[in-house]
């Protein structure tokens, strides 16, 4: 059940504690970045309490509307709150490092041509199997919270409806500006819109803004930069910083930018940009650190691991910049009533896109046949009933598919 204690009750953990939680995290988080939004909530709200379900709700919305990677950038924001700066680069490294460190190995040949069916047969299958019952626990514990009522029950439906409709990032971002305007129409004049009940510290407003002129300059230097000092790990800086700032939706939504920026270019053949995409599902962790292999395997630039590091850092650092800059605005606007009237229709929004998630891509990439879907459930009461942590679980699940193919 989530959680309905305040917050303010939780401790403040240190930047080494963020760090050993997001690790654990990276270690054991897969599923794609739906599922790391469920995998998040068990731990931070239902878990250790270090927000409630509107206020997680809140932040999802926030990195929805950001360009970048919107799990990491809520794995960024939870650490910024939690421990400040130091924190949100915490979270990073933390959920980034085991699949990125992967990444780049695989890159620099120390896997077969054959590298992306390294795991035994059934176990990646295994794992999705576990995402369908991560999310499905994130759905049903966020829309008891958030979702109350036959209005707000309606934004949801009509959220995941449009989702499915209209896939991709205009159905996702058309649905939450609907939800929006419905959620300020209906409640934008009253005290019915849920808040939470405390404000959370996301840093200065002062340097707040001065992040997002940081990142709005790299966007216009970078390629200047390049322009009159055509360096090899300067190119490769801006043309994943770009494709890092420019892309919404995250995960999947990147592949076009990064396959014009280094396919067509010749930086990497298309041949190697499939291999790493497939390397890609197989670890935990975002799939933005692809960058890390493709950093490695460049024929232009760095290369090697300074090519890894380059990439990896640069695709990166635009929802570093994104999440710090907004998060200490969006803490002071979330709290007016207007506004928090719109996130009460926004939140049961997110729900609904979570739930189109589940019962699209999710769902489909994970259940052919009885024995996925019986697996699935034994996942879910594991969770919800046994109250076994997603890190067993995901682990079990892995070895139940394995099983299941011998």
């Amino acid at each position: 059940m989530p959680s309905t204690s305040s917050p303010a009750d939780a401790a403040r953990a240190s930047a080494w504690q963020v760090l050993g939680i997001f690790l654990r995290l990276g270690l054991t988080s897969f599923g794609g970045p739906v599922a790391h939004l469920g995998y998040f909530r068990a731990e931070f709200v239902v878990r250790r309490r270090w927000l409630d379900e509107a206020a997680y709700a809140d932040l999802v919305a926030l990195c929805q509307f950001l360009p970048g990677p919107a799990s990491s950038q809520v794995g960024m924001a939870l650490g910024l709150r939690q421990a400040g700066a130091a924190g949100a680069l915490a979270a990073w490294v933390g959920f980034t490092l085991p699949s990125a460190l992967a990444m780049a190995l695989l890159g620099l040949g120390l896997a077969t041509a054959t590298g992306a069916n390294w795991w035994p047969s059934g176990v990646l299958h295994g794992l999705k199997v576990a995402a369908v019952a991560v999310v499905a626990q994130a759905v049903w514990g966020m829309a008891r919270s958030l979702c109350r009522g036959p209005v707000r029950l309606a934004l949801m439906a009509l959220a995941c409806a449009l989702a499915l409709g209209w896939p991709g990032v205009g159905g996702q971002m058309g649905a939450l500006a609907v939800a929006a305007a419905a959620g300020l129409a209906l409640w934008g004049r009253s005290a019915d819109a849920p808040a939470s009940p405390q404000p959370a510290a996301g840093g200065h407003r002062g340097v707040g803004a001065v992040l997002l002129g940081t990142f709005a300059v790299l966007l216009v230097v970078l390629p200047l930069a390049v322009h009159i000092w055509p360096q090899g790990w300067l190119v490769l800086a801006d043309a994943f910083y770009r494709a890092g700032a420019l892309v919404f939706g995250g995960g999947h939504v990147v592949l076009p930018l990064l396959q014009a920026e280094v396919v067509a270019t010749g930086w990497v053949g298309e041949d190697d940009f499939l291999a790493g995409y497939g390397l890609a599902q197989a670890v935990p962790g975002p799939l933005f650190t692809l960058a890390a292999f493709l950093g490695a395997v460049a024929r232009h630039g760095a290369g090697g691991w300074g090519g890894a590091v380059v990439c990896l850092v640069a695709i990166f650092l635009p929802a570093f910049l994104l999440v710090a800059g907004a998060l200490p605005w969006w803490e002071r606007w979330r709290r007016l009533a207007r506004v928090r009237a719109a996130l009460s229709g926004v939140n049961a929004a997110v729900v609904g896109l979570l739930l189109a998630a589940l019962c699209g891509p999710v769902w489909g990439s994970a259940i052919h046949a009885p024995a996925d879907g019986l697996l699935a459930l034994l996942a879910l009461a594991a969770l919800a009933w046994l109250r076994m942590p997603p890190w067993l679980v995901v682990p079990l699940c892995g070895l139940a598919g394995w099983w299941l193919v011998r």
